[in-house]
């Protein structure tokens, strides 16, 4: 598509499996269940009256502090939790661990690059857990731009992240491409003036995007001989 300049890649969710996954897998390094994580994260949030991952997206606490937090709502409401298997004051460090991009996304990055497009990742993320995510998705060296929560002190839904997004791409909101899981930055990016796609799985964000640039990638179906 010839007015399409500039493509955003969401992190979580889509450079990186989904996230209920992400929460399936910190529970077997840890014995914490998805559910009560989540919660004493949205317990910790709701004394700042910030959104349940704002606290360190919005680099309101650093890690160390939000774990802390999180140990005290955990135990509040059981204290008999088990947490010797948790590290939540260097939470990044055992949440990363082992955890795999997603490969055919990743390789989508990468593919648009050479075509001739800019890329780049528009995350909501956390300061401390910088070194872990970029090494895993390994696009330090391909993508033009990363705009990331923790160092603009916006988030998305927020205007103000997608204005920050546009200012340092230098590239207007109709020519830019938001991928995205989650349907309030898709709506909140789309409200602005921006192209989108609503990521659901690989197929079909790899189906819309090959439609969306004319660059190829999909792999072709190997007949059977």
């Amino acid at each position: 598509m010839s007015d399409l300049q500039f493509i955003w890649f969401d992190f979580g969710g889509v450079l990186s499996p989904p996230i209920p996954a992400l929460f399936e897998q910190y529970e077997v390094k840890t014995g914490l269940a998805p559910r009560v994580l989540q919660q004493a994260m949205s317990d910790v949030a709701d004394e700042l009256g910030v959104p349940m991952l704002a606290p360190v997206e919005s680099a309101l606490l650093t890690e160390k502090d939000w774990g802390q937090r999180l140990e005290l709502a955990l135990r509040r409401r059981d204290p008999q939790i088990d947490l010797s298997r948790a590290r939540l004051q260097t939470f990044g460090e055992q949440w990363f661990a082992g955890v795999p991009a997603n490969a055919p996304l990743v390789a989508a990055v990468r593919a648009l690059k050479h075509a001739g497009f800019r890329v780049g990742i528009l995350t909501n993320n956390v300061v401390e857990w910088s070194a872990h995510w970029r090494a895993m998705v390994g696009l330090d060296e391909v993508v033009d731009l990363i705009v990331d929560s923790s160092e603009e002190r916006t988030r998305k839904p927020q205007t103000a992240f997608f204005l920050a997004a546009l200012e340092r791409a230098g590239v207007a909101p109709e020519h830019s491409l938001l991928i995205d899981d989650v349907a309030e930055n898709i709506e909140a990016a789309a409200a602005l003036g921006w192209q989108v796609l609503h990521f659901t799985d690989n197929h079909q964000a790899l189906t819309q995007l090959q439609r969306l640039t004319g660059v190829r990638l999909l792999q072709p179906a190997v007949e059977p001989a």
